[in-house]
């Protein structure tokens, strides 16, 4: 049995398994919708975990379609389908977040293992509620958000820290941040600070792990940041990207999770050992 995660992760599951079956019954979008409910770009939503089959009627449908007969094999599909549609704990903060965020989260909740590279800030999973703050009270007046967008949005990403820490928690995070990322003050001296302690608290977790890579290191370095998601049951990695107007993009093609891999390795093969960051936080915050 899969282990539990949440609904965006059954979608991308089932979606990737639904697309496999199609695939293996040699069947192009148009002919295995041919004479059904729902069109060639609703089964593309679904196999790509945009969106879900609202029953398992029309799951099972498909399945016949694609030959699928044995009662092991629906049944366990179905049980994903029925977890596809229910609603993620973040589903509150809907209405204040930007694009294609409301996926990533659910992805993130999900995740076994986490990698990411930020050139720019601190990663939000790593974040104060005071750094996260200034952060958006900065951007208030250009972006033009509202005080409640950016409360929810704080206590979102405090509540997406609390899946990562919780005791118990499955979930591993390998972080890789610039130092121009922890040079860069945000807000004050005294906020800076108080990130740089609560990165090392978190580097004492048995599950989270960061690396720092410094500005005179002559090693290779991405300009943007990425994050490389794994999932367990079936197998799958996807990788997101920030994208300009705030929201997120997500791909599982292969050619393209091959490409963030091989730069997150370099990366990581350029940055500190992870022993080292509390002593150059410690370092940092002396001279800031």
């Amino acid at each position: 049995m899969a282990a539990p995660t949440g609904p965006t992760v059954r979608r991308m599951q089932l979606g990737a398994e639904l697309r496999r079956l199609r695939e293996k019954a040699q069947f192009t979008l148009a002919e295995a919708v041919d004479g059904l409910t729902f069109s060639t770009t609703k089964l593309h939503r679904v196999e790509n975990g945009l969106t879900a089959l609202r029953s398992s009627a029309e799951l099972r449908v498909l399945l016949e379609r694609y030959g699928v007969t044995d009662d092991e094999d629906i049944e366990f599909l179905t049980e994903i389908q029925r977890d596809s549609v229910n609603r993620g704990w973040w589903s509150q903060y809907r209405s204040t977040m930007p694009s294609g965020m409301a996926m990533y989260v659910g992805l993130e909740t999900g995740a076994r293992t986490i990698r990411a590279w930020q050139p720019s800030v601190v990663l939000g999973l790593l974040q104060t509620p005071a750094y996260a703050r200034e952060m958006f009270q900065t951007a208030k007046p250009v972006e033009e958000h509202t005080t409640e967008f950016i409360e929810r949005n704080i206590q979102l990403r405090m509540d997406r820290k609390e899946h990562l820490v919780r005791k118990g928690s499955r979930m591993e995070l390998w972080v890789i941040l610039d130092e121009g990322a922890l040079r860069r003050v945000i807000g004050s001296r005294d906020v800076m600070r108080e990130q740089y302690e609560e990165i090392i608290r978190l580097t004492k977790l048995d599950n989270v792990t960061v690396q720092i890579l410094p500005l005179s290191s002559a090693t290779y370095r991405a300009s943007f940041n990425f994050t490389l998601l794994e999932f367990e049951a079936p197998p799958l990695t996807v990788v997101q990207c920030d994208m300009p107007d705030g929201g997120s993009n997500v791909s599982d093609k292969d050619t393209t999770v091959w490409a963030f891999t091989r730069k997150f390795d370099a990366l990581r093969a350029g940055a500190l050992a992870p022993g080292e960051t509390p002593t150059f936080l410690h370092r940092l915050a002396g001279e800031i």
